[in-house]
Formats: structure tokens, C-alpha cells, sequence
């Protein structure tokens, strides 16, 4: 295997009570506008999350829900990046979308114009941009594919806090579908 993709997506969800040091909803996701599961995945080069990744500490990987304010890269670090690291040091490079700029060593990220330079990127870091998202964009198909398949992943009507069992539960009947 190249590389992992790692990415997060929102499993939306009814609302339940608690809520942050600021006094809002815990499960609410500003980003999407309503309330959500964040889960995070580690996905094969293909596009699916499968068992049988070489990446042993990380492979076909869905993690536990975080609530929908927690941001992508805060989520990663709790559940996917600790694995990641390890098999970064071993070779895999793990490529993520902006979200999960500064996440560390041996992950993959475009990079972004500078926000004082009103000047567009040089070339050479647009093409690096487009190879980047172009590789990155197939291994994002296993969380569109998992919400899709799986009408049980597309609203939630249990708990918040189940989202990621429900999750692991259709990764696990995605594998024996193959």
C-alpha cells in the first residue's frame, strides 16, 4: 500500500442534551448547521476502509463519535492520529484534507495561500494541490460509500454516543459484503 487517506465526516443525529464551556449545544456542528456524530476513518488507497490494511495500528479504521462541535483535527488526535504516527515512521504517509493541517509528521495536507499575500500560489504548489486532492479524493469514496449504503448512517435516532458503534457495526457488514 502507497498511503492511507484519513478523514472525518458528520453522521447527523437528533439532539441531545449537554453542552459546551460556552453554553452551546454539544452536538451542534456550526460547519453543517444541525446535529451531528464526528467520526473519523482511515481508508485504503482504493477507497475502502477494509481489515486487511498493512497499516496494522490503523487499518480500515472507524472511530468513536466525538459530538459534532469537536473539529476534525481535535477528533483525529483522540482517536486515528497516535496509530497514524507509528506507521508514518515505518513508511505510510497519511494524506487529509486542509482540516487536518498541522496534525504532524507523516501527514499529508495542500497547502494554503498565505492569508497577507493577496498573490495566488506558484505553480508548483498548485500541481502538488491537485496531485495531492486528485489521490486523496478515491481514498474518501469508503466514508461516502459506508453513509450511503447504510441508511442506519444516515440519521441517527439513538444516541449520539452510539454513532460510532453503528459505524463500526456497517464496517463490519461492508467487508462481508465484498
Amino acid at each position: 500500500m502507497s498511503h492511507v487517506v484519513l478523514d472525518g465526516t458528520l453522521i447527523s443525529c437528533d439532539r441531545v442534551a449537554g453542552s459546551t464551556e460556552k453554553g452551546n449545544d454539544l452536538c451542534y456542528s456550526g460547519k453543517a448547521r444541525h446535529f451531528d456524530g464526528n467520526i473519523q476513518f482511515v481508508a485504503a488507497p482504493g477507497g475502502t476502509p477494509h481489515e486487511a490494511s498493512p497499516a496494522r495500528r490503523a487499518r480500515g479504521r472507524v472511530s468513536d463519535a466525538e459530538p459534532g462541535s469537536v473539529h476534525d483535527l481535535r477528533a483525529a488526535r483522540i482517536h486515528a492520529l497516535p496509530a497514524l504516527y507509528a506507521s508514518a515512521r515505518a513508511g505510510l504517509p497519511t494524506l487529509a484534507d486542509v482540516g487536518y493541517t498541522d496534525a504532524g509528521s507523516g501527514v499529508h495536507t495542500p497547502f494554503r495561500p498565505h492569508p497577507d499575500i493577496a498573490s495566488p500560489l506558484a505553480a508548483d504548489t498548485r500541481a502538488h494541490n491537485r496531485l495531492l486532492r486528485g489521490i486523496r479524493a478515491i481514498g474518501e469514496r469508503a466514508a461516502a460509500e459506508l453513509k450511503q449504503r447504510w441508511r442506519a448512517l444516515q440519521h441517527v435516532t439513538a444516541s449520539p454516543s452510539r454513532i460510532g458503534t453503528i459505524a463500526q457495526a456497517a464496517l463490519v457488514l461492508n467487508n462481508s459484503w465484498k
